[in-house]
């Protein structure tokens, strides 16, 4: 699986870089037809708390799984997405056996 990740308006340090590819990579272990991932980073309004936003998109056979979470921590909102794409795959997967 291919995985880009994006960094809107900032650069992401290799230590962020590497936690998400981490966490995107448990993903990769529950599906095996995914084809594309896509993680995009980015800040809504710098100076307010829960102010992260990370948005996950999963390209599968027939479908395109998207989720998108906003906390204090990009790594918080990661980890969110992630669990929670975890729910779509196995909802996915429900459909399509």
């Amino acid at each position: 699986m291919n995985i880009a990740i994006n960094a809107v308006k900032f650069k992401a340090d290799p230590k962020l870089e590497k936690f998400v590819s981490d966490k995107v990579a448990k993903i990769e272990r529950l599906v095996d037809n995914a084809t594309k991932c896509e993680v995009t980073l980015k800040v809504d309004k710098p100076e307010s708390d829960n102010n992260k936003i990370a948005e996950i998109s999963l390209t599968l056979p027939g479908q395109t799984l998207f989720n998108s979470k906003q906390a204090d921590t990009f790594e918080e909102a990661v980890s969110e997405c992630v669990d929670t794409m975890k729910v779509q795959i196995d909802k996915y997967k429900e459909r399509y056996k």
